[in-house]
């Protein structure tokens, strides 16, 4: 489970799990971490976690939220990603870091096609990769010796591969090139 580690003129003041899907952070007391200072705005940010990703969201403050010295709306936070708000300083720890290439290569990957995370690459490294939202669309994709496949876990309403939906419980081998949907966001399949 990832964490921040927060502090403030370079004192470690806490360090939180981000154990809940949306964090909240800022001044009042009703946020989820409390960042008490005049600078800092009532609802200042927040953190959505899903699945392994997690994103910053500044929540329109009036100082601003900076990333690695950055200003930003809306952040994918990665590995050791600092965060500014105001005169306290949070440090982003990611809980599943991923091998480096020459580590572990890379067999293949889903490219995300469409939505705010366009253009976004996930290895496909893991034994199986879960993908989606639970109550939603859940769907898992297994890595074998010699191929992939991918299978419907979770929600109602099939997921769909090149256009056709999956169905519950039963594995679909994959092809370089394949197209899953999953909620409305479409994603490729790629070997590497």
């Amino acid at each position: 489970m990832a964490k921040l580690i927060i502090s403030r003129n370079g004192q470690v003041e806490q360090q939180i799990q981000l154990s809940k899907e949306r964090i909240t952070l800022g001044r009042h007391p009703r946020n989820d971490i409390v960042l008490s200072h005049p600078a800092v705005s009532g609802e200042h940010g927040a953190i959505v976690t899903i699945l392994d990703d997690s994103f910053l969201e500044d929540l329109h403050s009036t100082n601003g939220t900076f990333v690695n010295g950055h200003r930003i709306g809306k952040h994918f936070l990665q590995h050791q990603d600092v965060i500014r708000m105001a005169k306290f300083e949070l440090q982003f720890i990611a809980d599943g870091i991923r091998p480096l290439a020459a580590a572990q290569p890379v067999l293949a990957e889903i490219s995300i096609l469409n939505g705010s995370n366009a253009g976004k690459h996930v290895a496909l490294t893991k034994p199986q990769t879960t993908l989606g939202r639970a109550g939603a669309q859940v769907v898992v994709i297994h890595r074998h010796p010699d191929f992939y496949t991918v299978t419907h876990t979770a929600g109602e309403v099939a997921p769909l591969l090149n256009g056709t939906p999956l169905d519950a419980q039963t594995a679909e081998r994959l092809s370089h090139g394949d197209v899953i949907e999953l909620s409305g966001t479409q994603m490729a399949f790629r070997i590497a």
